[in-house]
């Protein structure tokens, strides 16, 4: 049973993009780099021969991570969903916390959370604390300092 990897258009389009750059810029790139290395003469001295095959063997992991998951995706795009105001994948989600602080968080695939970006894990505990909630809705979410409350100001599909 394939297990499906839960992933925005978005992020699927920033993971397509990564691909093709490695694959059509960077792979070339190292295995120029490795070419002149070797050129260069005794490899068992060669920083340089041995950095960019250490490069090469990331690039070429990465690749092989990437081309593995594409097939795997579940792209959905959260301006067709037909949640209403519960909160499911893909939902941009305005909080308030104890401290009257607003945030913003929108509930992603793994493969793209990026808290500098506001963008949460979908697996993450205060993703698994805002599914299946509603706008108006309080929460409690485990953190590092201890449980914060929320109050789900806002539910939006953009």
């Amino acid at each position: 049973m394939d297990k499906r990897i839960p992933i925005t258009v978005a992020g699927a389009a920033k993971l397509r993009a990564e691909l093709d750059e490695l694959k059509r810029v960077k792979r070339p790139a190292v295995v120029q780099a490795i070419a002149e290395a070797r050129e260069k003469g005794d490899l068992s001295e060669n920083a340089e021969y041995d950095a960019a095959k250490e490069m090469q063997g990331h690039i070429e992991g990465r690749i092989a991570e990437l081309e593995g998951k594409m097939g795997i995706l579940q792209i959905i795009d959260p301006k067709t969903l037909q949640a209403g105001d519960r909160i499911v994948f893909g939902a941009t989600v305005e909080l308030e916390d104890e401290e009257g602080e607003m945030k913003v968080y929108q509930i992603v695939g793994d493969d793209e959370a990026d808290i500098k970006e506001n963008k949460i894990s979908i697996s993450s505990p205060l993703a698994r604390s805002l599914i299946g909630k509603f706008e108006g809705d309080e929460v409690t979410c485990p953190a590092p300092r201890g449980l914060i409350h929320y109050v789900i100001c806002s539910v939006n599909y953009i």
